[in-house]
């Protein structure tokens, strides 16, 4: 794993990422937070949520084009720069007594269409900075920093602090280390032109989609997956990001601490996923482990929707925080071995925008379905309902056959 350590570029794109992990990780538990300050109220968090998911849904499939067509670190240093502005413009209305809730509707929004732009430019920018056989290693450390800090190290101290204090001066923290993340791409090397990326800046734009959407529908492990996944944020994302914050304000007596340990104990065990695969080679049945981690492992959320106590809870959500980072981890080596690199950008922004087509949904009808269906019904749906998906996926794209007639070990 320590192998893209020896690339500049790569050390220095690690290090905003990371910063600017920590911060999104701090800043999922301060709007949370400061959502229940204004409005306690679930139809609140869910309209917050559902635009951050709306912003991110609608422009990814630009954003794969752009990543195709311009430099991808101009993309990533413009996203880092949007995130800044938002963030600090957020605070200061806060800490003024004057935020309101369609302020951090807005804020979300303009989050989600930047991350519809970070996501595929940074897909597309690695294996133009690290050789082939490196990819593996550098989405185990992306593995292992995006969960430890988006999902255990800032959840945590962003509940400290807010529990603390008041959820102005986590967000103004937020803006901070996005800055901090915004210098160090700064620092990095424009890289080099390639030939083909002038000879695809004549194509046209809805071409270039075109053959994108093509190779996704001819490529049944492919399809089937992001089909997958599809169904899987519909029913799962929800209830985790909306009902959650509210499950441990009920339950447990300091919920924003307690609400930032138990995403910490889901960080700490996509981490470990993420370092066991990535520590080794690539499963030869990777199709097959992949599926397993991603259905079996929402099974515990079941018990996450009906304990009330914390330590059986953070263990449910440990779980499930090491098969989502095991599979995730094999999920981003597959595309970049698999998908053409000239086609990377476009078929990264389709994983997303067919992934999380309906992500507004869910985070849209989690906080009002609540108030006429018990939570823990919810949450047993989401622990079920994957298994049952993933079974399928596997039969009708053939999946155990795909992976023996295409080795990647």
């Amino acid at each position: 794993m320590l192998a893209p350590f020896r690339f500049r570029e790569y050390r220095l794109l690690i290090g905003a990422l990371s910063i600017s992990i920590f911060a999104e990780g701090m800043w999922a538990v301060v709007m949370a937070m400061q959502v229940i300050a204004l409005d306690d109220d679930p139809a609140s968090l869910s309209l917050v949520a559902t635009c951050l998911g709306t912003g991110l849904v609608a422009f990814v499939l630009i954003g794969g084009i752009a990543a195709d067509r311009i430099n991808q670190r101009t993309i990533i240093i413009a996203v880092e720069t949007v995130n800044v502005a938002v963030v600090l413009t957020v605070a200061t209305l806060s800490s003024l007594g004057v935020l309101r809730i369609w302020h951090l509707a807005v804020g979300a929004g303009t989050l989600g269409v930047a991350a519809a732009f970070f996501f595929p430019a940074y897909s597309a920018m690695l294996p133009r900075i690290l050789p082939a056989d490196q990819l593996l290693a550098a989405n185990g450390v992306e593995g292992v920093v995006r969960p430890v800090f988006q999902r255990a190290v800032g959840p945590a101290v962003a509940g400290v602090l807010v529990g603390m204090t008041f959820p102005a001066l986590g967000a103004f923290t937020v803006a901070a280390l996005f800055a901090i993340g915004l210098v160090l791409l700064v620092a990095t090397r424009p890289a080099k032109t390639v030939a083909p990326q002038h000879e695809q800046a004549q194509t046209h734009v809805l071409r270039d989609m075109r053959d994108g959407v093509r190779f996704m529908v001819h490529t049944p492990w492919l399809l089937w997956t992001l089909l997958f996944a599809c169904v899987f944020v519909l029913v799962v994302l929800g209830p985790i990001e909306v009902l959650l914050p509210f499950i441990a304000q009920r339950r447990f007596d300091d919920g924003a601490r307690m609400y930032g340990f138990i995403l910490a104990a889901f960080g700490i065990g996509s981490a470990i996923g993420a370092l066991t695969v990535s520590s080794g080679r690539l499963p030869r049945r990777y199709l097959t482990v992949m599926m397993v981690m991603w259905g079996a492992g929402s099974l515990p959320l079941v018990i996450v929707g009906a304990t009330s106590s914390f330590p059986l809870m953070a263990a449910a959500t440990f779980v499930v925080g090491v098969t989502d980072g095991a599979g995730s981890v094999i999920w981003g080596t597959l595309l970049q071995r698999r998908v053409p690199r000239e086609m990377l950008g476009r078929v990264s922004s389709l994983d997303f925008f067919v992934s999380l087509a309906f992500m507004p949904l869910s985070f849209a009808i989690a906080g009002p379905l609540s108030k006429v269906v018990p939570m823990e019904t919810i949450f047993v749906a989401a622990g079920v309902v994957p298994v049952v998906l993933a079974a399928i996926a596997m039969v009708a794209a053939r999946m155990p056959r795909d992976e023996i007639a295409n080795p990647l070990r």
